[in-house]
């Protein structure tokens, strides 16, 4: 869905039903619901910011383009929240260790080849005269018929 608004700031209830082709009553709903938090001011007027507006494009795809209900907007809004809350620890954790690597390769003076991890080349397995021989049987069976002749 495209984005009706034109310059960033606090919208009213009214402003922001008009820009979406809502009635301001489902916004009032999406609030008691918890899926919107517009903030309020002395005269307890809802304003919606540019962050409210794009979580409200969010929930209303889902209601208007996937046919979500209330309850599965509620849903869906609280693991993109709890994935994005995962996402910043597991950066702060990436950060942590980044860090951590940079401090100690810079505080411990280490000759290049001691930092190098030496990687195992495979070894070529070369069978044993036994297992040639069995290999060589088992060809020679597969090669023969139930009565002992060979297949052509």
């Amino acid at each position: 869905m495209p984005t009706k608004r034109k310059s960033k700031g606090a919208y009213m209830i009214s402003a922001v039903a008009e820009m979406y082709e809502i009635h301001p009553q489902t916004l009032r709903l999406y609030e008691r619901e918890g899926l919107l938090k517009p903030s309020r001011t002395e005269g307890n007027t809802r304003l919606y910011t540019d962050e409210d507006l794009e979580r409200l494009e969010f929930i209303l795809n889902l209601a208007r383009e996937l046919g979500v209900n209330i309850a599965g907007i509620a849903i869906i809004l609280q693991m993109r929240e709890r994935m994005e809350e995962m996402n910043r620890q597991m950066q702060g954790f990436v950060d942590y260790v980044r860090s951590e690597m940079l401090s100690r390769m810079q505080s411990a003076p280490m000759a290049k080849e001691a930092m190098m991890v030496p990687l195992r080349r495979p070894v070529p397995v070369v069978p044993s005269a036994a297992v040639k021989q069995d290999l060589k049987t088992a060809r020679a069976q597969a090669g023969r018929s139930g009565n002992g002749e060979r297949k052509r």
